[in-house]
């Protein structure tokens, strides 16, 4: 698999190989420009949600130091400049009092920019976790790409993207507390394992209040669940039953329950998926194989 990272002139040279590279005047297609900070706006595709202050005024202060060292990517949007990457480059440059910043200027349509903006700032690894994961099922949704091709476009290997699309199930408390830096993602991935929304933003204050390791969440988790089995008393899954859920989770790939009914021969499977991408995976798993499945 190709790891390619993280120069961010090649990889949007590798996303848009054709897409032409605008100039000014004599200058080539690989020269930077300087345009008015106040013509540049943010770009309405950028993953990232929040901005770390004190971050933001390190790099002023280095900006101030040592200018700017990687211009910022932009592309024409009426009478001005939209972002397609460096908006932390481009507030640091306003905190810096700089009236100018190197760019380079590209032809990218919505689509490319949004492309462009989720990739370059998933490479650079920055993101808090849920942001991350956002931009992953972007990815999904909006391109179609598989997981695969979504660690050959970033650098990271596929088990790694899967574990990421996982944080997205969480409830929303959980996800505010993991985006905060509360929750590590380690410890907030143990948590999936509790199922029920109560459960598991119960179970994320304690961890939090506690301090808890990743180790210790999942064994906590254990006890979690040990205990609700033996408050439900949960009936004995026939063998036959259970060889037939193990041959399901082989055959999708994921996660599969059997919940029978109390006192009934009845009862209803239920079966996991962490995207939409994952979702259709599964359904068409389930269409094309024999007799159903």
């Amino acid at each position: 698999m190709s790891t390619q990272k993280k120069g961010l002139g090649r990889g949007l040279s590798a996303l848009i190989p054709n897409a032409p590279e605008s100039s000014v005047g004599s200058r080539d297609q690989h020269s930077t420009l300087e345009i008015a900070v106040d013509r540049i706006t943010p770009s309405p595709f950028q993953p990232r949600r929040s901005f770390d202050e004190g971050k933001i005024e390190e790099l002023a202060a280095s900006i101030r130091n040592q200018g700017i060292i990687q211009p910022l990517v932009v592309r024409s949007k009426g009478d001005g400049f939209e972002l397609i990457a460096g908006e932390r480059r481009w507030r640091a440059a306003m905190k810096a009092g700089l009236s100018r910043v190197p760019v380079v200027l590209r032809d990218a349509s919505d689509h490319e920019a949004l492309q462009l903006a989720l990739v370059e700032n998933l490479q650079r690894e920055d993101l808090n976790p849920i942001e991350e994961a956002g931009g992953y099922r972007r990815l999904q949704e909006e391109f179609h790409w598989s997981q695969e091709e979504m660690a050959e476009k970033v650098g990271k290997s596929r088990p790694a993207i899967a574990n990421s699309l996982r944080l997205l199930s969480l409830p929303g408390e959980v996800q505010q507390e993991v985006s905060a830096g509360n929750l590590p993602a380690g410890q907030a991935r143990a948590l999936l394992g509790l199922h029920t929304e109560a459960l598991i933003v119960a179970a994320c204050r304690d961890v939090i209040a506690k301090g808890l390791s990743t180790r210790e969440t999942e064994k906590m988790v254990r006890l979690l669940l040990v205990g609700r089995k033996r408050r439900r008393g949960a009936p004995l899954i026939d063998p036959d039953l259970k060889s037939i859920v193990e041959n399901l989770q082989r055959t999708l790939g994921t996660r599969v329950r059997l919940i029978p009914k109390a006192r009934s021969s009845k009862g209803k499977i239920e079966i996991e998926y962490y995207a939409l991408a994952d979702l259709e995976r599964i359904i068409q798993t389930i269409i094309k194989s024999p007799a159903g499945i």
